[in-house]
């Protein structure tokens, strides 16, 4: 913290050439005095050194954004629903226990019942315990039975937690042979998938679910119906 408060400061001391001069001391110590005349500096370049920060992740994010796009919105081992061939699409990253994402489910099932003319694309993230773990694997394995947009909204509406029990229980309501299922959960495509997101959220910055990428926008957290509308309104003006 101190080399913190230290590399703030001098970010807004004008030292110039004078300061290769200087001594590592007698540059702390010029910090040092310009923080007793002027307390306030030491906010002013925490904001500095949060702006200069907030860039840089910034700029990355974009980077990895513009690098993966394809993967993002076109990779076969990730399951879409709504209009496969649609330009508008929305990038979900969830898991099936978190709470916030079963809030959004709704908001993004709405969306989709007002406009036919938008992909979703699933990544499984499955962050919040070993249930999580099981429901993602489940519903990646529902593919093979062609059910899983139907598991994926059963397991979205579960009351409690997702656990093994609960979300095989889904799986049957929906008309899955779960004993194929729990084989299928072991295909090679399943943990692909879930590798592939958790290093795209890493790459991407995203550090909870739901988080989602419309067009050019990485929006963390929920959003309502209206703001992902909006996000949709200007992905597609930037086509």
């Amino acid at each position: 913290m101190r080399r913190f408060i230290t590399a703030a400061a001098l970010a807004l001391l004008p030292f110039g050439a004078m300061a290769q001069d200087l001594t590592e001391e007698q540059i702390k110590q010029l910090a040092l005095e310009a923080i007793l005349e002027n307390p306030q500096v030491i906010m002013e370049a925490v904001a500095i050194l949060e702006q200069r920060r907030n860039a840089a992740q910034a700029a990355a994010q974009a980077d990895v954004l513009q690098e993966q796009r394809a993967l993002l919105e076109n990779d076969p081992n990730a399951p879409v629903i709504g209009n496969p061939d649609a330009e508008a699409v929305i990038v979900e990253f969830f898991d099936y226990n978190c709470p916030y994402c079963k809030r959004a489910a709704a908001d993004v099932k709405a969306l989709l019942a007002q406009d036919g003319d938008i992909k979703v694309v699933y990544r499984e993230w499955p962050i919040l315990g070993e249930g999580s773990v099981f429901a993602s694997r489940a519903a990646l394995a529902a593919r093979a039975q062609g059910k899983y947009e139907e598991l994926h909204w059963a397991l979205m509406e579960l009351r409690g937690r997702a656990t093994e029990a609960s979300v095989l229980a889904a799986a049957r309501e929906v008309g899955i042979d779960t004993d194929q299922l729990v084989v299928d959960m072991e295909a090679p495509d399943v943990a692909a998938h879930i590798e592939t997101t958790q290093a795209l959220a890493q790459g991407l910055g995203f550090t909870g679910t739901p988080a989602y990428v419309i067009g050019n926008a990485l929006v963390p957290g929920a959003v309502p119906l209206a703001d992902l509308q909006g996000y949709v309104a200007d992905a597609r003006q930037a086509e």
